[in-house]
């Protein structure tokens, strides 16, 4: 006796709905989990860039008082070398 369509759909429809039933009660958990882990792994990396950053800030910071005091020093040597001539042209 062969089966008919009539009958076999109904079946064909039961179990695919319970494939996706039991598949979406598995594989939710499984997907929220890794979400949850990507999520606090996108946090990490933010804090790490953003740590990063500001010890690039610290230290372009750094560099740029040092390059001051070395343009003071630098006007001030200049000033220094440069005064004696000014007195020996106006004592001449």
């Amino acid at each position: 006796m062969p089966l008919d369509w009539a009958e076999i759909a109904p079946m064909i429809v039961g179990v695919v709905l319970i494939l996706t039933v039991g598949g979406v009660m598995v594989l939710r958990p499984i997907a929220k989990r890794i979400g949850d882990l990507l999520e606090l792994y996108a946090r990490d990396k933010q804090a790490g860039l953003e740590g990063e950053v500001h010890q690039v800030r610290d230290l372009v910071e750094t560099m740029n008082a040092r390059l001051q005091l070395l343009e003071e020093r630098q006007d001030f040597t200049d000033r220094l070398l440069t005064a004696p001539k000014d007195k020996e042209k106006t004592d001449g």
